[in-house]
């Protein structure tokens, strides 16, 4: 004998799911937030799977010698998620570390990254626009901002210079005197132009991320617009 499906109640409930009246309020149901969210995700998959050629992976950056120590600290997802937030504070870490003179920039990119929970290759790789051919340009602007701030603080200095014709490792001690002569007129400067390119990144990518989904839904909803 075949069995009886049992009537749903009024309110429309039926576990088995064969209830006209929850059938016809699913059709009608207006699009949830659940539905956006996977568009969103649809939309940006081609920006994160462009991201990702140019970024190391997680196992490498987890064993890389300047993070090692940190290994048990690097499996956060946050830490390696492209997502508008992650990425966005990745690059603000970035910017903010990436003023930090030597070689432990990147160290303390990767360490920041753990206390936000943002994308740590992305931050680690926004430091890289800091160089000898930015960090002299960079630290002049650190300094008058620092000099704005306490105008008596410092004497006016000029730039230093690379001499990259002879042996320009040599001139790293050197760079780092020059830096140390202009004392916390420059900490100051350095903190504050710090804080307003990583505040300025953070937004420019939340803003950059944003229109790239509105232009890859637009370039979606034109393609499924049927031809007359």
């Amino acid at each position: 004998m075949r069995e009886q499906r049992q009537p749903c109640d009024h309110s429309g409930h039926d576990p088995e799911g064969g209830c006209p009246a929850r059938q016809q309020r699913l059709l009608l149901q207006p699009r949830n937030a659940q539905d956006k969210r996977y568009n969103e995700r649809s939309h940006i998959a081609p920006m994160k799977h462009h991201l990702r050629k140019y970024l190391p992976d997680a196992k490498h950056v987890r064993e890389h010698r300047a993070v090692r120590w940190l290994a048990p600290l690097l499996h956060h997802p946050n830490l390696w998620h492209f997502n508008r937030r992650s990425v966005a504070g990745g690059v603000a870490v970035g910017l903010f570390t990436g003023l930090i003179p030597g070689p432990v920039q990147m160290l303390f990119a990767a360490i920041l990254s753990v206390v936000f929970r943002v994308n740590l290759p992305v931050a680690v790789l926004t430091t890289l626009y800091t160089n000898p051919f930015t960090f002299v340009p960079l630290y002049l602007i650190a300094y008058k901002i620092g000099r704005w701030i306490y105008p008596n603080s410092g004497p006016q200095v000029s730039g230093f210079e690379f001499d990259w014709q002879g042996n320009w490792l040599a001139a790293i001690p050197a760079f780092f005197h020059w830096v140390a002569s202009l004392g916390p007129t420059l900490l100051v400067g350095v903190l504050i132009l710090g804080a307003s390119l990583a505040l300025l990144g953070y937004f420019t990518v939340r803003l950059l991320w944003r229109l790239g989904v509105v232009l890859q839904w637009r370039r979606r909803q034109r393609r499924n617009v049927p031809r007359s």
